[in-house]
C-alpha cells in the first residue's frame, strides 16, 4: 500500500432492510471507533432510501456514507431519481457512478458516467467511477485497452485526488467468487496510475485507485498489497460487519 490513505468502501446494492442495515452499520461503527489511528477510510453506500437514517445513525462517527448512483442533471422531471446535489444535502460523501450492473442493466454509457461524474462534482461530493472489462473481453486479451478506453471517457477533466476515486471491477468477477491473479491486478492498475497521472500530473498520482470485484476477508490483504491498489469497492462482503469489518482491517 502507497502513503495514499486507503478507502474501503461498501456497496450494498439492493440489499438492506431498514432493522437490519441498522443493526450492521451499528456493529461496524462501534468496531470502527475502536481503530486508534487506523489508515483506512470506511464508506457505505446504502439504498438510497436508508442514507438518511444511516446519516443519523453514524453521525460524527468514523464511517462515512455515500450513494450508489446520481443523476447528472441538478432537478427536473426525472422521476424516480436522485440529483448529486440532493445527495449531499441527505448527508452523502461520496457517490458511485458507472458501476458495471448500471452499465449492463440501464445501458450507462461511459458519456453518461462522465456527466454523473461532473455533477458529483458539481454537488461536492466524491465520485468514485467504476470500470472494469467483462470476461469475453479478457479472454479476447482486450482488458486493458477496454479499461483504458472507459477511463479516458468516464473520467472528466475537472479530476483530481479529492474528488475522484477510480474502481476497477472485472465485471466477470462481481458476485461470482472469481478473482483476477494479484498479476492481472498489478498491470491493470500499473497501467490506470500511468494514464491518470500522464493526463493529470500530480493529482492523477494521487487518485485512489480500488479494487472490487469478490473481494473477502480472505483475499483482501494480497490484493491490497499490490502496488496502486489504495483500496477496495466490496460487494456481498459489506452487507455485515463480520464480513466487511476484516477487509477494513486488512487496509491498516
Amino acid at each position: 500500500m502507497s502513503e495514499i490513505r486507503p478507502l474501503i468502501a461498501g456497496n450494498w446494492k439492493m440489499n438492506g432492510g431498514r432493522r437490519e442495515g441498522l443493526k450492521q452499520a451499528g456493529q461496524m461503527a462501534r468496531q470502527a471507533a475502536r481503530r486508534k489511528g487506523a489508515a483506512a477510510e470506511i464508506l457505505i453506500c446504502p439504498p438510497a432510501i436508508l442514507v438518511p437514517v444511516l446519516r443519523d445513525a453514524l453521525a460524527a462517527g468514523a464511517i462515512a456514507i455515500g450513494a450508489q448512483d446520481c443523476h447528472a442533471a441538478a432537478a427536473g422531471a426525472h422521476t424516480g431519481e436522485q440529483s448529486a446535489e440532493m445527495l449531499a444535502d441527505a448527508g452523502c460523501s461520496h457517490v458511485i457512478v458507472g458501476h458495471s450492473e448500471r452499465r449492463a442493466d440501464q445501458g450507462e454509457s461511459d458519456a453518461a458516467v462522465r456527466a454523473k461524474a461532473e455533477a458529483a462534482h458539481r454537488a461536492g461530493l466524491t465520485a468514485i467511477v467504476c470500470v472494469g472489462e467483462t470476461r469475453a473481453e479478457r479472454r479476447r486479451g482486450q482488458a486493458l485497452d477496454v479499461v483504458a478506453r472507459q477511463l479516458s471517457r468516464s473520467v472528466p477533466k475537472g479530476a483530481a485526488a479529492a474528488n475522484t476515486v477510480v474502481a476497477y471491477e472485472p465485471v466477470w468477477a462481481i458476485g461470482t467468487g472469481l478473482v483476477p491473479t494479484v498479476d492481472d491486478v498489478a498491470e491493470m492498475h500499473a497501467m490506470m496510475r500511468a494514464r491518470l497521472a500522464r493526463r493529470f500530473r500530480a493529482e492523477g498520482r494521487g487518485m485512489r485507485l480500488l479494487y472490487g470485484g469478490s473481494v473477502n476477508a480472505g483475499n483482501a490483504a494480497a490484493l491490497l498489497g499490490v502496488a496502486h491498489v489504495n483500496g477496495a469497492l466490496v460487494g456481498g462482503a459489506s452487507l455485515t460487519a463480520k464480513a466487511f469489518m476484516p477487509i477494513v482491517k486488512a487496509a491498516g
